[in-house]
């Protein structure tokens, strides 16, 4: 299926960030919630969580779509670290795990001063090796995706795991904490807070926080409010600065001032996006059922 100019522009500034020529793609509709997005431009194909059929789902350009993982843990967000392996939250297991050259899967995190962690939602690496999470209770509500279970944590938090493996908490004031991305010079860290999706009154906004060198957060403040259209999930930052978010009628792109420039419309509830292809200029879009893209004028940070 193809999608002809999916736009909706608020800003001048983002009629020079889409093109008019250029159409949205569903590259796959076999899943029941896509999620967690990781392009790998070495080896030319895109991964993602299927979260409630337990299986991360592979598609290469011209072969389709195929499982890459049967048992996935109940996974959700992906990442890479800096060495090329594949970073992964996992609601059943309840724990941040790394898959080696090998295959073998390396436990980095599962729980926090003695107790078991919530469920892993979504994951980033900073340039220094540490590895970044957030820790809602959406693994935890139900069976769907994950084990139902009391959450054993007093908050819903958001983790840095230091190089050494050391872990600490680095924010405690979430409701629920969700999509992470870091500025370009990694400078500032934005955390999306999701607690509308079970709660209208609690926050649908993406926050912004500096911070320093040994990985301590301050100044938070909210950097965009998602108004209109359900609430902020997966969260990407672009060479520019511009952070793109998962909103209920499709992506929504602000400028690093956190005005809203403009909207891809996707026909379906998107959960997470990520840049990927030989350019990383090709936009890839977990939405409910499917895998969407898109070519845009703008290349992942």
């Amino acid at each position: 299926m193809r999608i002809k100019e999916p736009y909706d522009i608020r800003d001048e500034r983002f009629g020079a960030i889409v093109m008019n020529n250029v159409d949205l793609h569903q590259l796959t509709d076999e899943c029941a919630w896509a999620e967690g997005p990781v392009f790998f431009a070495d080896g030319n194909y895109l991964l993602w969580s299927d979260i409630p059929t337990n299986r991360i789902l592979r598609w290469i350009p011209g072969v389709g779509t195929s499982v890459f993982r049967a048992d996935s843990g109940n996974s959700n967000g992906h990442t890479r670290d800096h060495q090329g392996r594949l970073v992964s939250c996992e609601h059943r297991h309840r724990r941040v795990s790394r898959t080696e050259y090998s295959g073998a899967v390396t436990v980095l995190a599962d729980r926090f001063e003695g107790k078991r962690l919530n469920s892993p939602n979504d994951v980033v690496v900073r340039r220094d090796g540490s590895v970044w999470f957030t820790d809602p209770s959406y693994g935890i509500l139900s069976e769907y995706e994950g084990d139902q279970a009391e959450p054993e944590q007093p908050c819903r938090g958001v983790y840095r795991i230091d190089p050494s493996g050391r872990i600490d908490r680095v924010a405690d004031d979430f409701n629920q904490p969700n999509g992470l991305a870091f500025s370009p010079d990694e400078s500032v860290l934005y955390i999306a807070d999701s607690g509308a999706s079970h709660d209208g009154n609690l926050p649908r906004h993406i926050r912004a926080f500096d911070v320093s060198d040994d990985g301590k957060l301050s100044n938070g403040r909210v950097f965009c409010v998602i108004v209109d259209a359900g609430i902020p999930d997966g969260i990407r930052v672009d060479t520019t600065g511009r952070l793109w978010s998962s909103a209920k009628d499709g992506v929504h792109c602000f400028s690093p001032e956190g005005t809203l420039l403009g909207k891809i419309l996707v026909p379906e509830t998107v959960a997470n996006l990520t840049f990927g292809g030989r350019k990383k200029n090709q936009l890839f879009i977990a939405a409910t059922r499917s895998i969407y893209s898109i070519y845009v004028n703008a290349e992942g940070a």
